[in-house]
Order: structure tokens, then C-alpha cells, then sequence
């Protein structure tokens, strides 16, 4: 539904005002509050610290419902609103944090939902949601290394468990332990104890242990960052290029605002004309 001029210009000072950086820092600083309200609550605190921190949340959740509010009345495209995943996730969030923590029924999906609304500073900072967007975009490309690094530690696994169960049937006992196993070796969590104990009856074992970190640790390593970086710099592109786009709307939107009061002073004009050269004769 078409809105007239008064109307655009009031919801363009809005959307100002939503997307300023005074209106961010409050929405960051009260998100911050929230936390720090959260972590004090896991404290034995006194009778009046509890009431003051209960009568915050009560304040934080009214001012983050207020925020959605005013966020989805700004929005161009009401219809879409939740049709955005970040948009979805904050109001979730806002009307779980409505639940009150005096039911005993839902206290604690209430709590739950508002230790997820430090969550929201993701949804807030637009870096943070380039580096969440950017991470879960490269996971489906991730998921083949990870099923490749999978086959490679199964391979492994079961040459361990063939050659090393009788040196330490803990560590190498099965498949299912000897991926534990290599596990630890891959994270370097004391792996050297496993390799020097292996040693002691496989002089050459460390070869084993060698090839397998050198796959682990390096190759598949950098063939994560390497798509991840890859899908950052797609991201960016196209996040430059939704920005140009959207400064192509904004221009065209004050364009038809200028057309449209060219066309009041026009009409204005013809109206007045005619009335003088009456005066006139």
C-alpha cells in the first residue's frame, strides 16, 4: 500500500533513527546490562540485590519489546519481517523473555531464553553477523573435508587397533577407541605419551603419528580456513553489493519526493496564474 509523502518522511526519520549509531550503542548497551544481570543472578546475593536485578529484567524485557516493535514498524516489508533469520531469532527470543519466571511450569525454558538474549548482540552488531553468516554459509562446502578427515581418522583408527592393542588396550582396544585416540593425538593433548609408548615396541611408529597429524593438524586445517575464506569474500561481495543496491532505492525514493513537490509547486503555480492575470484586466 502506496504511502503519501508525510507518511515516507516520518518513516524515513524512524529508519534513521533505527539504524543510527546512538539507537545501536543503547540496544548494545542494555544487551551487555542483560548479561551482566544474568551472571550476577548465579550468585547468592542479598534480598535487596535480587529484587533490584529482578526488577531489571523485568525493564530489560519491556525495553527489548518495545525495540522489536519499533524495529518491525520501520520495516519496509512488514510481511517479510520474519522471513529474515536474524529478525525471527530476536523476536523468539523477546517473546520467550515474556514468560514469567514465577511459573514454575516454564521457569526454566523462561531462564533459558533469556541467557540467549546475550545472543541478540550477534543479531545487533553487523560484524558479528557477517562472521555468523559467512560460518554457517561454509559449513555444507566443510562438511565433505569433514567427511574426508572422517575416512582418514577411521583408516588410522583401525591400523592402530591392529597393530598397538596389545601395548595399550585402552587406547587401542577397537576402531571407536582408537579414533578417541587420535583424537587426543590430533588436538596435542599429551599425544607424545601415546607415540613414545607405541615406540618402545614399533621403533618406526612415529611415522604413523607423523602422517596422521600432518593430514590432520595442517592439510584438512588449512583446507577449512581456505573455505572459509573463500565464503567470507563472497559474503562480503554481495553484502557490497546489497549496499549499493540499497543506496539505489534510497535515491530513487528521495527522486520521487522531489518530483512529487516539483508537481505540488507546479499545480500551485497554475492555480496562481491564472488568478493574477484576472487581477490584472
Amino acid at each position: 500500500m502506496p504511502y503519501s509523502a508525510d507518511v515516507r518522511s516520518v518513516l524515513g526519520r524512524l529508519r534513521r533513527i533505527e539504524s543510527s549509531k546512538v539507537f545501536q550503542t543503547t540496544v548494545i548497551t542494555i544487551i551487555i546490562l542483560s548479561a551482566l544481570a544474568i551472571g550476577a543472578k548465579t550468585y547468592d546475593l542479598p534480598p535487596i540485590l535480587e529484587q533490584t536485578l529482578l526488577f531489571l529484567d523485568g525493564a530489560i524485557t519491556v525495553f527489548f519489546l518495545l525495540e522489536i516493535l519499533f524495529r518491525f514498524a520501520v520495516f519496509p516489508d512488514k510481511k517479510r519481517f520474519l522471513l529474515d533469520g536474524w529478525n525471527l531469532f530476536d523476536t523468539i527470543v523477546v517473546i520467550g523473555s515474556l514468560i514469567p519466571l514465577d511459573n514454575s511450569d516454564a521457569v526454566l525454558l523462561g531462564r533459558l531464553l533469556r541467557v540467549f538474549r546475550v545472543l541478540r548482540l550477534v543479531s545487533v552488531v553487523p560484524e558479528l553477523r557477517f562472521l555468523i553468516n559467512s560460518l554457517l554459509k561454509a559449513i555444507p562446502r566443510m562438511g565433505y573435508i569433514a567427511l574426508l578427515m572422517f575416512i582418514i581418522f577411521y583408516i588410522y583408527a583401525a591400523m592402530g587397533s591392529m597393530f598397538f592393542t596389545r601395548i595399550n588396550d585402552d587406547l587401542w582396544g577397537d576402531v571407536a577407541v582408537a579414533m578417541l585416540t587420535l583424537f587426543r593425538v590430533a588436538t596435542f593433548e599429551d599425544w607424545t605419551d601415546v607415540m613414545y609408548e607405541t615406540m618402545t615396541v614399533y621403533p618406526l611408529s612415529w611415522v604413523y603419528y607423523v602422517t596422521f597429524i600432518f593430514l590432520t593438524a595442517f592439510v584438512f586445517l588449512n583446507m577449512m580456513i581456505g573455505v572459509i575464506l573463500e565464503v567470507m569474500s563472497e559474503e562480503q561481495n554481495s553484502r557490497q553489493a546489497e549496499q549499493a543496491h540499497q543506496e539505489r532505492d534510497d535515491m530513487a525514493r528521495k527522486l520521487d519526493d522531489v518530483q512529487q513537490q516539483l508537481h505540488g509547486l507546479t499545480e500551485l503555480l497554475n492555480k496562481r496564474l491564472p488568478a493574477r492575470d484576472e487581477d490584472q484586466r
